[in-house]
């Protein structure tokens, strides 16, 4: 690249210009013509089309970078949710009514070829999408940035029910072509595992260590455009996907044994195969561990190789990037680094130590220590021996500084360890990262707190400086522009365009809470949303939902901390109390409940707990009486294009986790931000939700987090509330006599059991509090027009969740890097 490198100009902006490009890439790329193309040759068109008009923006600002030269910002992430890109990337370069009429002209229809395609299944849930908010807001404050992950062949499991029960088929997102990917051969970096060290004398005189790897795979880059809401500027989403170094044996091929003639390329490829890999087995294990190392190994050669010029001194590292480490899976980031520097490049120890330190920063995902990754000693010698003993060596010197701080409290030592001695040795990725990173932040307010008083409280003790927030957030190009365009129109016809960049002014709309015309238009929005989500879920799952009831919406990825147990508990007591004739239906305002989830792979109570949602929608939506005010919905396979379709047509948002559990949340910032009520408790985001839309527009219920912990301390009997109080036991009671397993007493015995036992997240203690402010939402929802005046209110009032407000906290808190104007 030099100051003379040609750079190539976008396609005309023009209906002609569009058709032009479109039927070039029709015949020339695809090979066909109009009048024989399937949907699918179509789609693969219009998606180059498109892609075409973004290419000269995306060489620019590669260009700019690599000549300017500025500190960026290299997300480490294992996911990335990103949803369909087509029409993101129509919004980004202002072709969304060029497009539909170019393609009219042609006979074709732009919502057509919007459903031909497939959503790449690159992530698991929040974590994921948050990695993609975050991309997307970098790009359109123009923040030089580039994404690393894994191009996951078959990322996330496709989920379907049978019999009610979760069954996981493999997600085929690459079958049908894979248009806006770029691969790069030329730029592999060969990656090493396993073998051993050696000591040896170096140049200077000073023993050192190297790494002989015991075998090696290939990373091939995969370049995803992140174009910026229209403002010239397209960053990098770098995917690595895993092959082996010699993928063929054609001597023990023509020897008749052809399938070892390919052993090790299936070897090499397991490891981007499928994302977080079931991991209750060794194997498992192991191979979770593969794929981390492998992402951060290629991604910080790349960086250093790539994207670096030629000559430069790597002690200026910290000046031109910051790695930001999305949770533990990339921290083996670190220790490759110091490898690198000290092993490849040959630094001092101290040297290298006090650039890698000012490389890092680690946002921490979670309060549940069983999140905290560790990795076994003997797991992590036999796969990066290297790795290992630069991590005993950083731990060695750490431990010094906190026995010198503390005077020699050996309590302390042990447990600040990086090392945990029990119940077997093993590496605290959490505890590494905090010891290496220049910041440490936590997503929300009450998260970033308990991490410093409870989690990683003695590191906070030891460097309170490191400690930070910073609060999630999420794009309001694809959540609210793109996902809710009567929403979105409605708006940029009150208070202008501004606000797709700038989401403090929805402030603006707050006036028109208490304007009868706008309420009124409002709603009308919102029986839109509604009768599309109707359309979609007819089609995609033949499931059928009145679009005349509340929509009671719970969507995130199953786990018992989320307490979707909870929800359905609600559901059971409104069936008890209609089928027992407690409750009239002309008085229960009719309300469907929708649950979207996918549960992991070995994770046997929540896939328990999705059979049994499945199993009580079926008896409810099957009675005659309760059906015509209750219903259930669970659509198998929920993803980020369902969430587009659900999240704008919701009325209440399930956000009822366990006090202290969820870090943050980014499912409560979208409902909230279209329109819907909150129901739930004081935890994570919902904190600052509450706070700022105001409590008479939020339905708050539930212990506090010193209310759950003291709970906990005094000794928690779960059994004690279900004795106590006759409406849970009956609840339970009838979970328990197979009414909705076919008289099956035992089918569901094992999550009755364990809500009676043990109860971890406090399902019971909360459940009279939950029905309590279930009251109080079916109260306020029998008032249309004060409804309305509430939920205008939440989206004028949650602009404060934009992802782009979230990175410039990073940028302000953690990383110092600044935008690179164009």
């Amino acid at each position: 690249m030099t100051e003379t490198t040609p750079l190539i100009t976008s396609p005309e902006h023009s209906v002609e210009g569009f058709v032009r490009e479109f039927l070039r890439e029709l015949n020339f790329t695809q090979g066909t013509v109009l009048e024989r193309a399937t949907t699918n040759d179509a789609y693969l068109a219009l998606a180059r089309t498109v892609r075409h008009y973004l290419m000269s923006r995306w060489i620019e600002t590669t260009v700019d970078h690599y000549r300017a030269q500025p500190k960026a910002v290299a997300y480490l992430s294992a996911e990335y949710l990103l949803g369909r890109q087509l029409d993101n990337a129509l919004l980004a370069a202002d072709l969304e009514e060029i497009a539909a009429e170019g393609l009219a002209s042609l006979g074709l229809d732009l919502a057509e070829l919007r459903d031909a395609e497939v959503e790449p299944g690159l992530g698991n849930g929040g974590l994921g999408r948050l990695a993609a908010c975050f991309v997307d807001s970098l790009a359109t404050m123009s923040v030089p940035a580039i994404g690393y992950g894994i191009r996951y062949e078959y990322g996330i499991f496709r989920q379907r029910f049978a019999g009610g029960r979760q069954v996981e088929e493999p997600d085929t997102w690459l079958a049908g072509g894979a248009p806006w990917e770029f691969a790069h051969p030329e730029h592999a970096v060969t990656v090493g595992f396993g073998g051993h060290t050696e000591k040896y004398t170096g140049d200077d005189g000073v023993e050192r260590s190297r790494w002989v790897p015991g075998w090696q795979v290939l990373g091939v880059p995969y370049n995803y455009m992140v174009p910026g809401y229209r403002n010239g500027r397209v960053n990098t989403l770098r995917l690595w996907s895993a092959r082996a170094t010699h993928a063929f044996d054609l001597q023990i091929f023509n020897e008749g044994d052809y399938v070892d003639a390919v052993r090790s390329r299936t070897f090499a490829e397991n490891i981007s195969k499928v994302l977080y890999p079931e991991d209750s087995t060794p194997q498992g294990k192991e191979l979770r561990l593969q794929q981390q190392y492998f992402f951060v190994a290629c991604s910080i050669r790349d960086f250093v190789d790539q994207l670096l010029p030629a000559g430069f001194d790597l002690r200026r590292l910290p000046e031109r990037i910051v790695f930001q480490l999305n949770d533990t899976h990339p921290v083996v980031a670190i220790p490759e680094l110091m490898r690198v520097l000290v092993d490849d490049e040959g630094f001092g120890w101290d040297e290298a130590w006090d650039v890698t330190r000012r490389c890092f920063a680690y946002t921490c995902h979670t309060l549940l220590p069983e999140a905290l990754e560790v990795w076994s000693v003997e797991l992590m010698g036999r796969l990066l021996p290297r790795h290992l003993e630069i991590i005993y060596r950083i731990n060695e010197e750490f431990l010094a500084q906190v026995r010198e701080r503390s005077g020699g409290d050996e309590l302390l030592v042990r447990r600040m360890s990086i090392i945990a001695e029990h119940p077997q040795r093993a590496v605290r990725m959490a505890f590494l990262a905090t010891v290496a990173a220049t910041r440490v932040n936590g997503v929300a307010e009450l998260h970033s707190q308990l991490l410093r008083d409870k989690v990683l409280a003695d590191f906070a003790q030891l460097w309170p400086e490191k400690f930070t927030n910073v609060t999630n957030g999420v794009t309001p190009r694809r959540f609210v522009r793109l996902a809710n365009p009567g929403l979105s129109g409605l708006i940029t016809e009150a208070i202008g365009d501004g606000w797709v960049t700038d989401l403090d002014r929805l402030r603006e709309l707050e006036p028109l809470a208490d304007d009868a015309e706008f309420r009124r238009r409002f709603r009308e929005v919102k029986a839109a949303n509604k009768g599309r989500l109707v359309d979609v879920l007819r089609r995609r799952d033949g499931i059928e939902v009145d679009p005349g009831t509340m929509l009671d919406v719970m969507v995130k990825r199953l786990h018992e901390y989320k307490r979707q147990l909870l929800k359905l508990l609600h559901v059971v007591t409104l069936y008890d109390r209609i089928t027992a004739g407690e409750v009239s239906v002309d008085d229960v305002p009719a309300r469907t409940v929708v649950f979207g989830a996918k549960a992991a792979p070995g994770y046997v109570m929540a896939k328990e707990i999705i059979a049994l949602i499945n199993h009580v929608g079926a008896v409810v939506n099957a009675h005659p009486d309760v059906s015509t005010v209750l219903r259930v919905a669970f659509p198998a396979n929920y993803d980020v294009t369902v969430a587009e379709t659900l999240i704008p047509a919701a009325d209440l948002s399930e956000q009822i986790s366990l006090a202290g559990k969820e870090a943050s949340g980014t499912g409560n910032m979208k409902f909230a931000l279209n329109g819907a009520l909150t129901i739930g408790t004081d935890d994570g985001a919902n904190v600052e939700i509450r706070r700022l839309v105001g409590d008479d527009n939020f339905f708050l219920f539930g212990l506090t987090e010193p209310e759950a912990s003291a709970i906990a301390e005094a000794g928690y009997r779960p059994s004690s509330y279900y004795e106590e109080n006759p409406g849970l036991r009956r609840a339970l009671d009838l979970v328990a006599s197979g009414a909705f397993s076919d008289g099956d007493r035992g089918a569901f015995e094992p999550v009755v059991a364990n809500l009676l036992a043990e109860d971890r997240f406090m399902v019971l203690a909360d459940y009279q509090a939950y029905l309590d402010a279930q009251a109080r939402v079916e109260a306020a929802y029998a008032d249309p027009d004060a409804w309305s005046r509430s939920a205008v209110l939440n989206v004028a009032r949650s602009g404060f969740f934009s992802s782009d407000r979230s990175m410039r906290d990073y940028l302000d808190r953690v990383w110092h890097a600044r935008p690179l104007p164009g």
